[in-house]
């Protein structure tokens, strides 16, 4: 079994206009943009890393901190190198990553895979909601969700970034153009809103987490 992953060493949005999206997502979250070779951009919350922007059509990418580094199913794979966000890492500031979800159409094949590919174990959360717990560090702590989809086939990671106010960072949303899709709403993990960029890259906001995952963090 390969040592637990502990939680994201990165996150890639790949889109057809990287430039015109990384500036959304700037004035939503309040990042500091720096301009990449090749056209790419990187959004950074001090002097952490929160995405970076490249130019594709794949939307989301998501990279979990790991031994050896290797693609995943799912638009997922595992980076070497020091984890950015998670459990363990510090509580995540506005515009940072703070959570990621797992919807699948058969929830007990995809347990076993990140299981065996991530050390991972599951616990149970709460209104059909199951967790993913990482013990690389002592105690297993929830390190990811994971939701049943009613969609045939379907399977997919979302992401959740932290913001001071839900309700401002929607309105900053629809003054940029873009839609909020879902929220603000209560619910378990804390108040949430799910918002789509106007060049791509859909997400969830997260109010105010104390740790990552919000209410599940303990």
């Amino acid at each position: 079994m390969p040592v637990s992953s502990c939680g994201l060493r990165r996150l890639e949005l790949s889109v057809a206009e990287p430039e015109l999206s990384v500036d959304f997502f700037a004035g939503v979250l309040g990042w500091t943009v720096i301009a990449e070779p090749g056209g790419s951009f990187s959004g950074w919350v001090g002097d952490r890393l929160a995405a970076q922007v490249v130019a594709g059509e794949r939307g989301w990418h998501l990279f979990f901190g790991g031994d050896e580094p290797r693609g995943l199913t799912d638009d997922s794979s595992v980076d070497a190198g020091r984890v950015l966000h998670g459990p363990w890492a510090p509580p995540p500031r506005n515009g940072e990553p703070c959570w990621v979800e797992y919807l699948t159409s058969t929830p007990e094949e995809s347990d076993g895979y990140w299981k065996r590919e991530l050390g991972w174990e599951t616990a149970a959360g709460d209104r059909g909601l199951g967790l993913y717990t990482s013990s690389r560090h002592g105690d297993p702590r929830p390190v990811a969700g994971s939701m049943s989809s009613s969609f045939a086939g379907f399977a997919g990671w979302s992401v959740y970034f932290a913001v001071d106010d839900v309700e401002a960072a929607c309105a900053r949303v629809s003054e940029l153009g873009g839609e909020v899709s879902v929220g603000p709403s209560r619910l378990q993990i804390g108040v949430i809103a799910s918002i789509e960029g106007p060049h791509g890259g859909s997400c969830g906001l997260l109010e105010k987490p104390a740790g990552w995952g919000g209410a599940w963090s303990g």
